[in-house]
């Protein structure tokens, strides 16, 4: 095989793992609503601890523990994936109650946001210079956010919190880079939070009570799924970004709140007065700006990579 063709494949591969990541984040409202009468809460706990006993197999099938003793024995590489791993409990934990609380359209928007939010974490924590036409998007998205919280008359602070939490997580992740690989850094990131769940299981408990088991076999297979429908598109992620440029994941991600935003609105039948309708338009207008630039800039890179004609 020719490299054209080698790398050709790569990339069709990367964009095959991507795409999937993104589609079944897509729809992982469906499948969450499928877990009720079994709350946000409980969810979250067993999202924790079967994701964790999920990636304890992979490592064992895969033989990473040493890269897992690698990362011990680095406490600051330690420290970035217990942070990481707080912040992808919170993007899980608002996730879930806006999902089974009647707000799939408001998780949506978090991450029709998300991209844009990357890059004004670029800018303040990196320090990275960004074009005309990005800063545009991001002044059109914050005119979007203003319109959905004075019209709409409600603050989205679960899209909000969803873009904050998942934005802050991805810039942890790049940081630590490929000192930390896909199984290990989610292992760790569940680790640390074993004793968040269990605390959250005691409280169930005391409270409405766990549903895990009483709700029927079904229900209790659904349940126990969770830690795979958790790991797998992450893991799927990190096999797409290895093999594809940022460019390319940027226009794919978009597939995760087009999927959303359609399960909201078309399936779950949630509102959309006049008002969110103008701040989504807003949002939607920010992104085809935002996608323009992104066209742009890698047409402008293909030309510089070009060999000068002699």
């Amino acid at each position: 095989m020719t490299n054209t063709a080698t790398a050709r494949a790569t990339q069709t591969a990367g964009v095959a793992y991507a795409g999937g990541a993104y589609l079944l984040w897509g729809v992982l409202p469906l499948y969450f609503l499928l877990l009720v009468p079994t709350g946000p809460w409980e969810v979250v706990a067993w999202r924790v601890l079967l994701s964790f006993v999920f990636c304890i197999i992979l490592l064992t099938v895969t033989r990473g523990w040493k890269a897992i003793g690698a990362i011990i024995r680095q406490p600051q590489l330690l420290g970035w994936t217990a942070l990481a791993g707080v912040l992808i409990y919170v993007n899980w934990q608002v996730f879930l109650i806006g999902t089974l609380n009647g707000h799939v359209i408001e998780t949506s928007l978090g991450y029709f946001i998300n991209p844009i939010a990357t890059v004004l974490l670029g800018v303040f924590v990196l320090k990275e210079r960004i074009r005309r036409l990005q800063w545009a998007a991001i002044g059109i998205a914050a005119v979007a956010v203003i319109v959905i919280v004075l019209f709409y008359g409600s603050f989205p602070w679960i899209a909000l919190s969803l873009t904050a939490s998942f934005g802050v997580y991805g810039l942890i992740k790049k940081k630590i880079g490929p000192a930390v690989d896909a199984i290990s850094g989610l292992t760790l990131e569940s680790f640390w939070l074993i004793p968040i769940a269990v605390v959250q299981l005691i409280v169930v408990a005391m409270t409405t009570g766990i549903t895990m088991g009483n709700n029927g076999a079904w229900h209790a297979v659904l349940l126990a799924f969770a830690g795979i429908a958790t790991a797998v598109p992450l893991l799927l992620f990190a096999a797409g970004t290895r093999r594809i440029n940022l460019t390319v994941i940027g226009m794919i991600q978009f597939v995760t709140p087009v999927m959303q935003f359609i399960i909201g609105a078309a399936v779950l039948g949630e509102p959309m007065p006049l008002e969110r309708w103008l701040g989504f338009v807003i949002v939607w207008i920010a992104i085809t700006v935002f996608i323009i630039d992104l066209l742009l800039a890698a047409r402008r890179g293909r030309r510089s990579a070009q060999p000068e004609l002699v």
